[in-house]
């Protein structure tokens, strides 16, 4: 549980602070940053599972 609290935490202090020193938000937009995050996990994943099927 550590595993997703401890970067949640992290992320909402740094969006804390850029809020607080007025700068802009260090990500996409939403939907599209979120997409795009997932996209690449994705990926990662697929060419594991590819791999280890060429190799066998």
């Amino acid at each position: 549980m550590k595993l997703y609290l401890l970067p949640l935490l992290t992320g909402l202090i740094v969006g804390f602070l850029f809020a607080l020193m007025k700068l802009p938000i260090p990500a996409p937009p939403a939907l599209p940053g979120i997409l795009g995050i997932v996209g690449i996990y994705l990926g990662f994943k697929l060419f594991h599972w590819m791999s280890q099927l060429w190799v066998g």
